[in-house]
């Protein structure tokens, strides 16, 4: 089976995550389960660390003002124009802070090897907004754009 750490990370969330993201107690467990239905072993460390690394980021702080983003060409390659705009819409659009936004980068670029699709940058948004006490209001809106339930970009 060719599967992927974001493979791998979409599991976990439909299968584990609920409240916040977070290593559950028995992880070895979810590995055995993993490698059972048929993931490799090294990309379920990769997914673990993925996510451990993004619990380990803490509460973000929202910050006061605007702020102005310059994408680095290391950003630019992993990320298309329809991604970074797509990042600075919800953002502009109150779903991610300046802060978050930066999260959200770092976890997408964290995906070596992977190609950062718009729908896959959508999923990465989520989990952090998951990973974040008192974002419910932006996981909501971020979920209703996820699944389509309301379109992503208004004209």
């Amino acid at each position: 089976m060719k599967e992927n750490i974001f493979d791998v990370l979409m599991y976990l969330f439909e299968n584990y995550m609920e409240d916040e993201i977070e290593i559950l107690p028995d992880s070895d467990m979810i590995r055995t389960e993993l490698e059972e239905a048929g993931f490799d072993q090294t990309e379920v460390t990769k997914a673990f660390h993925w996510m451990e690394s993004l619990s380990l980021q803490g509460k973000i702080n929202p910050g006061i003002g605007t702020a102005f983003r310059i994408f680095s060409s290391q950003e630019k390659d992993r990320l298309d124009m329809e991604c970074r705009n797509f990042l600075m819409f919800i953002e502009h659009s109150g779903i991610l802070s300046p802060a978050s936004r930066e999260i959200v980068i770092d976890r997408a670029m964290a995906l070596e090897n992977e190609e950062i699709s718009l729908e896959k940058l959508k999923w990465i948004v989520l989990m952090v907004l998951l990973s974040q006490p008192d974002e419910e209001a932006a996981f909501s809106r971020m979920e209703d754009i996820v699944y389509d339930l309301i379109p992503a970009y208004l004209h």
